[in-house]
């Protein structure tokens, strides 16, 4: 079984995010907790397909709710989906980390505005906050993305580290859900080689993934621009999926977190699913 934290604001970006994590894992038996952080003392759950947090809760935060999970009740039915509300308060990063461990949380999944939102930054503060401080996989779903069937998966690199067999089944996990092709890619500048080091965590990556998944291929790209190299190379391979690991953090604030995104007008367009170990 797999459990699924979703926070939730209300807004048609949560709600964005929740949609996509129910047809992701339609195959599979799930707890999705979904979470709003406000004001109100925590909350215990109860009941079965559908839950909400005990008194004392205010009568906004109930009707919101309530209205949410009729929205929810009107989505084709799944019966290996429960849903749980859940209610904390206090800063959103530490309430995140909390559920997170209380409820043993396998992925958050989060939606977000892109460059346009909060900071504009690519994936917005909160989001960016997850990401990079709460040890837990998080799959970032852009405000306009809808689930469509995967056929092509990218796991951006650049062999700078070696991956533990922790990141590894996580990526093959997904492969194995999707059944998309794996695309591996690094981007280059002009005259740049792999240093030994880099060649070695390739090589070990390779070995791995040749033995569990059927469908691999390795691309380097020449682009003095990173962000660039890898949006044009999602958009001449229909990626339906950008993976990255979160242990690498410097090539992932280098992609998604640096001022000047907003010079490039690049907006992540493609669910980011970033590895924890």
């Amino acid at each position: 079984m797999k459990t699924i934290l979703i926070p939730t604001d209300f807004s048609e970006n949560s709600w964005n995010a929740l949609v996509y994590a129910l047809k992701f894992f339609r195959d599979y038996e799930c707890i999705v907790y979904i979470l709003h952080v406000g004001s109100i003392a925590q909350s215990s759950t109860l009941g079965n397909s559908f839950a909400f947090p005990n008194e004392p809760i205010s009568p906004d935060l109930r009707k919101k709710l309530n209205a949410l999970f009729q929205r929810i009740r009107k989505l084709p039915k799944n019966k290996n989906h429960r849903f749980i509300a859940l209610q904390e308060y206090g800063n959103f990063v530490n309430a995140l980390r909390k559920v997170v461990s209380d409820k043993k949380i396998d992925l958050i999944v989060m939606g977000t505005k892109g460059a346009s939102g909060i900071k504009k930054t690519v994936v917005g503060s909160n989001t960016g906050d997850v990401i990079t401080k709460i040890q837990c996989n998080v799959l970032v779903i852009p405000e306009k993305a809808e689930f469509n069937l995967i056929q092509e998966v990218t796991f951006a690199t650049d062999y700078n580290l070696f991956y533990t067999n922790a990141i590894l089944e996580c990526l093959t996990d997904i492969l194995n859900t999707t059944n998309a092709q794996l695309q591996v890619l690094q981007i280059l500048k002009s005259g740049q080689t792999i240093l030994k080091n880099q060649k070695e965590n390739k090589d070990f990556l390779f070995n791995f993934l040749n033995e569990t998944v059927p469908k691999i291929t390795s691309h380097e790209i020449t682009n003095e621009n990173t962000i660039k190299g890898i949006q044009e190379f999602m958009a001449e391979h229909n990626i339906g999926l950008l993976i990255m690991a979160a242990k690498n953090l410097n090539f992932l604030q280098q992609l998604f977190f640096d001022s000047t995104i907003e010079k490039l007008s690049f907006q992540i367009k493609i669910p980011l699913w970033v590895l924890h170990e």
